[in-house]
């Protein structure tokens, strides 16, 4: 691979061989992988919510190591406090001085363990980090190192003793993705690789490589009314009314914000560029406006008495906001953008 400028064909092999070294110890949770490489290389963050044993965690600690990077796990408590996680300012008897101990957040892949068991206070210690990749302690800034995934879980299942996430917090996330249990068949693959010889996994990526694909990926063309789409489905999840969805505005009681609008655009970048293409494709957005919407959308107590989810209300939102028609058109054997303005939305 081209270090400085990797071509869509070796990114996608690269993630393919990331991919393949994951499997050799994760089962299924194809979707679920997907989205974690989809966060790699658009600089994102995941939260995942799913019951435990689901190999979330093993999934964050194979990946550090098929990229030679550093792991750190944080489990969550309700006596938590900020510096666990950040780190602070330690006085040394001998010296007379204080010394910085960093936290466990100055890592390339970083799990958050049930997040939601750690007061606000502590959850909103990751505020800085997630956003500026960088931590302040007694005033002084320390950046963590790049390539830098912060991957929270949260536990649907068990709600005594959680706090809820802070909508500043969950904002922060690109995507969160909801991972089910495994099928009968996987499930008996799964047994089979832990009672037998444990696989071994190679390293296939180093960091510098990672932030040159992570470059490649912000080089992706995406054809403006593929913004302007994204920019109408998020708007409508804020005033529903003024798109044709009434009926959903008493359901919601806050909408996304404009992040929600870059996090669509960025993810469908680094998905294209997953399926070996520089160029994104409106089902690149389509497929991924649940995982970037649903944790966004506050619904209301009408739609929470009804049993409503985020998830139908943004099913209803796709149906009713259609994508432009391809924004590419092949020219002399390759594909080339369509002429300027694109397909008018409908």
């Amino acid at each position: 691979m081209t270090t400085l400028h990797p071509n869509p064909e070796d990114v996608a092999a690269h993630m393919q061989r990331v991919l393949y070294e994951v499997k050799k110890v994760v089962v299924g949770q194809d979707a679920f992988l997907e989205r974690v490489l989809i966060a790699m290389l658009a600089q994102g963050h995941l939260l995942v919510e799913g019951v435990p044993g689901l190999a979330k965690t093993q999934t964050v600690k194979t990946l550090a190591t098929v990229l030679r990077g550093l792991f750190r796990r944080i489990q969550f408590t309700p006596d938590l406090v900020p510096a666990d996680l950040v780190g602070t300012r330690v006085f040394n008897q001998k010296t007379g001085e204080f010394s910085t101990s960093l936290g466990p957040v100055f890592a390339n892949l970083l799990l958050a363990d049930e997040i939601n068991r750690a007061p606000a206070k502590v959850q909103s210690a990751l505020l800085e980090v997630m956003q500026e990749r960088q931590v302040t302690i007694a005033g002084t800034t320390h950046r963590v190192p790049e390539p830098f995934l912060v991957m929270a879980t949260q536990n649907p299942i068990e709600t005594e003793g959680t706090y809820p996430l802070p909508e500043a917090q969950i904002d922060r996330f690109m995507m969160k993705v909801v991972v089910g249990y495994p099928s009968e068949e996987e499930e008996f693959v799964i047994v089979e690789r832990v009672i037998g010889e444990a696989p071994q996994v190679a390293p296939v990526l180093g960091s510098d490589e990672l932030l040159a694909l992570q470059q490649a990926c912000r080089r992706s063309f995406v054809e403006p009314s593929l913004i302007q789409y994204a920019v109408k489905l998020v708007a409508a999840t804020r005033a529903p009314a003024q798109h044709g969805l009434a009926e959903l505005a008493p359901q919601i009681a806050f909408g996304a914000s404009p992040r929600a609008s870059i996090h669509l655009i960025e993810g469908a970048r680094a998905l294209a560029l997953l399926r070996g293409r520089d160029y994104v494709l409106p089902e690149d957005v389509t497929e991924l406006v649940p995982d970037v919407l649903r944790h966004r959308l506050v619904l209301s107590y009408q739609a929470l008495a009804e049993g409503t989810t985020a998830d139908a209300l943004i099913a209803r939102l796709l149906q009713r906001i259609r994508p432009p028609a391809t924004p590419l058109a092949p020219r002399g054997g390759a594909y080339a953008p369509a002429a300027a303005g694109g397909a008018p939305l409908q």
